[in-house]
């Protein structure tokens, strides 16, 4: 039973780029209004990752600030309603959760960008 259960979480399994805690990103996903479907997009800081990336039930939470109030949202990492993310940029930090985030505003809720001088 366990070896179904593997081979079927293994076909179910996506390529993503390999983003980071800390990273902006823009999440493209897809909405269902009716019979229609669209693609909406969600731009925010990654604050937490769950479960690593080779698992199915993984998941990340984006956060992002819209007319002065904080929108979370948590995306499962292998969904196909995700249709593709995209990096803007990356963030340099020291911590494995950003929930400190939720309190701070303005120039104090930034997050360094990670430079590199290769």
């Amino acid at each position: 039973m366990n070896q179904i259960i593997k081979t079927l979480e293994e076909q179910q399994l996506r390529e993503l780029p390999p983003f980071e805690i800390g990273n902006t990103i823009s999440v493209s996903f897809k909405i269902k209004e009716g019979e229609k479907e669209r693609i909406q997009q969600f731009e925010g800081v990654v604050i937490a990752k769950h479960f690593g990336s080779k698992n199915l039930k993984a998941s990340f939470t984006v956060r992002k600030v819209t007319q002065g109030y904080g929108v979370e949202r948590i995306f499962p990492l292998h969904s196909p309603k995700i249709d593709k993310i995209n990096i803007v940029r990356k963030g340099r930090i020291r911590r494995a959760k950003l929930y400190y985030l939720r309190n701070l505003f303005g120039k104090a809720a930034r997050i360094k960008e990670k430079l590199y001088s290769k």
